[in-house]
């Protein structure tokens, strides 16, 4: 999780107290929900005793930020699934070199491939907006067919923020914003639409959270009733109206069936103001992995749930100061800050 800002502006209207087929179509998003596994830590647990600990929990899927060799060779043979990205800083040698891309899925995937289900390629996360988000569309490209030339079949995507998104009052009215829509559209998302690939989003109630004007609970995704009415669709939850805010806006760019992976969601436990607390963070990681266990969908995709990966499985203690140190389950000895139950 970069460190940003999050514009959402659903909070103005009310939300607070009152088909092609997909690549991954094949192998169902939902019901297994997942967590993401950073590195950026000098006290964390070695790979094989993390991947130990996924599965005596039940997690069954996680998201590496970056193609750990340790980590990866840990992976092998385990039956837990991965979403693996490269660094934000490889993407121009990517995207201007088709050799380098073939290189970056020699050296990272192809070794790792026979033994590890890989279920996307991330290019970069939250690369905009910086002077690197015009390598991302011909990089994705370039890994696109240099997977396919070694005879991996993974689908390709990025990962990006709510920053991509324009003022959107409620989800229907989802658009992206003037520089977003010059990153989003037409290429980079003509091209998840054209191959049916996902696109990655990485949202956050936490910082749409204003408690002058929403309820905690809908923030916490632990309301029981509706509290925004949209048209016909009622959402019960600020994380479903987020994502929903953004199948909006891929609709008006001519993108209606390009499916959205949650890889990142969650609530710190620390380091910021006083709703930054442990049981808050255990209430939405609990609510956001049964939200996603139970196939629940949003009110705009019915009969889907939304592939979700909690952040993140340590407090990391080479994050910036603040919450950034505070998103573990998990500390670093393995010990639970606070429990979540993975069905």
């Amino acid at each position: 999780m970069d460190h940003y800002l999050l514009f959402v502006s659903l909070a103005a209207v009310g939300i607070f107290f009152s088909t092609s087929t997909n690549f991954l179509a094949e192998a169902q998003g939902a019901g297994k929900p997942g967590i993401n596994y950073g590195l950026l830590g000098d006290n964390l647990p070695a790979p094989d005793k993390v991947v130990e600990l996924f599965k005596q929990r039940n997690i069954r899927r996680i998201r590496l930020f970056q193609p750990d060799g340790a980590a990866l060779k840990a992976l092998h043979n385990s039956g837990i699934e991965v979403i693996v990205g490269t660094t934000n800083g490889e993407l121009p040698k990517i995207a201007q070199d088709p050799a380098a891309a073939a290189g970056w899925v020699k050296d990272n995937i192809v070794p790792h491939a026979s033994s590890v289900t890989f279920r996307c390629i991330a290019a970069g996360n939250e690369v905009f907006p910086s002077d690197l988000a015009q390598y991302v569309g011909p990089a994705m490209e370039n890994l696109d067919k240099a997977l396919a030339d070694a005879g991996v079949r993974v689908p390709v995507s990025t990962a990006v923020s709510m920053s991509v998104m324009g003022p959107s009052p409620i989800p229907s009215t989802g658009v992206f914003s003037d520089a977003g829509l010059s990153f989003m559209s037409p290429y980079l998302v003509g091209f998840l639409e054209k191959k049916g690939y996902p696109l990655l989003l990485n949202a956050y109630p936490y910082f749409a959270y204003d408690p002058k004007v929403m309820s905690l609970e809908y923030a916490l995704l632990g309301s029981s009733s509706v509290i925004v009415q949209d048209g016909d669709h009622g959402y019960t939850n600020l994380l479903h109206a987020m994502v929903d805010t953004v199948y909006s806006a891929l609709e008006k760019v001519g993108a209606p069936n390009v499916e959205i992976v949650l890889t990142e969601t969650g609530w710190p436990s620390g380091g910021g103001p006083e709703w930054a607390t442990v049981e808050n963070a255990r209430i939405h990681n609990s609510n956001a992995v049964a939200l996603a266990a139970k196939n629940v969908a949003t009110p705009k995709r019915p009969g889907k749930g939304v592939e979700t990966y909690v952040f993140a499985t340590f407090n990391e203690n080479q994050k910036p100061e603040g919450t950034e140190r505070h998103y573990g389950l998990f500390n670093p000895d393995m010990t639970e800050v606070y429990h979540v139950e993975f069905p």
